[in-house]
């Protein structure tokens, strides 16, 4: 079982580094959510990602850097990213940039792609990677396709037997992935909204971002790309405008659907109506609502500017047909 040790112990960050020397991999708290961190440029530090998530090796990683020197040792930055990474940098921005010729970040954390999805994160996690002195892999602390982590304690009771070391941070400040970017001929492709509104990397950019449609045959170039992903083991239905009997709901703003009274529980992802609030609570509220017996979840419509373009997202995802 994993040992938890709180980010406050001042031998965290020696006894993390130990561990990623030793090619393991630690669950790191990040500002957006839990992830499941290894050397990036060690095939068994990141082996040992996929063996314990049970994660397709055909979908990429991002490569968490502390400082934008450790990024351009491993991949291109033309202008565009530049501004954006001057931006958004430490924070919740993915880029997806062509490997540099000097790059270690190894193949089995890019999937083989001639790119790699890079990322400064804020507080703890930065100051691990410094420590370590090399890119993390670090895709959230689940078992692949479930609901991301947002605490220590989501990450213990889904790979509590799989993995040595959880540091705990408490709950993430953001609670859902970053957003993730392609940069590439000069424009924009948003591979996965997260938790910089699209809205605010394209005023910075002074372009529009290209939005391409899910879709479950689309090339998987990036993480959270597969169209069944952040599933609860009970079925997911969206946009619901009243409650079945049994149905546990999660609603947003206060609002009240026909029917509630039949309702499991009711949860509000935010009384009212912060995105920020939702977002941060989304993920948490899809495990509680997963709870033992539940069998299936009602979402009420969720706005779908800012933050509520990441939610939706990730509501899509859930609630997609699964193989």
């Amino acid at each position: 079982m994993a040992r938890i040790l709180s980010i406050l112990d001042p031998t965290a960050i020696p006894q993390a580094v130990d561990a990623l020397r030793r090619g393991e991999a630690v669950a790191v708290p990040t500002e957006t959510v839990y992830g499941l961190a290894a050397d990036a440029t060690n095939p068994a530090g990141v082996a040992a990602i996929y063996e314990a998530k049970g994660r397709p090796s055909f979908n990429p990683l991002i490569a968490h850097v502390s400082d934008l020197e450790m990024a351009k040792a491993h991949v291109s930055f033309p202008p565009l990213a530049e501004r954006l990474a001057a931006a958004f940098w430490p924070g919740a921005l993915t880029l997806v940039l062509p490997l540099s010729p000097t790059g270690r970040i190894h193949p089995l954390a890019t999937a083989g792609l001639p790119t790699a999805a890079v990322r400064m994160p804020e507080g703890f996690a930065r100051d691990l990677i410094a420590a370590f002195g090399a890119p993390l892999a670090a895709p959230s602390a689940n078992r692949s396709g479930r609901v991301s982590p947002t605490s220590a304690r989501h990450v213990d009771e889904d790979l509590g037997d799989r993995i040595g070391l959880i540091l705990d941070g408490g709950r993430c400040r953001i609670g859902v992935e970053s957003t993730i970017v392609a940069v590439e001929d000069g424009g924009l492709r948003l591979l996965r909204p997260g938790g910089i509104p699209a809205e605010a990397i394209e005023a910075v950019a002074g372009l529009a971002i290209e939005r391409p449609a899910l879709q479950s045959g689309a090339a998987v170039i990036a993480p959270g790309m597969l169209a069944s992903h952040y599933a609860p083991d009970a079925a997911v239905r969206l946009n619901a405008r009243e409650v079945r009997p049994g149905e546990t709901v999660i609603t947003f703003g206060g609002v009240v659907l026909p029917g509630e009274e039949q309702a499991r529980a009711v949860m509000d992802l935010s009384p009212s109506g912060d995105l920020r609030e939702a977002a941060a609570n989304l993920f948490e509220f899809l495990k509680r609502a997963d709870a033992p017996g539940a069998g299936a979840i009602a979402v009420a419509p969720i706005p779908a500017h800012g933050l509520g373009e990441a939610i939706n997202d990730r509501l899509a995802r859930a609630a997609a047909p699964r193989d």
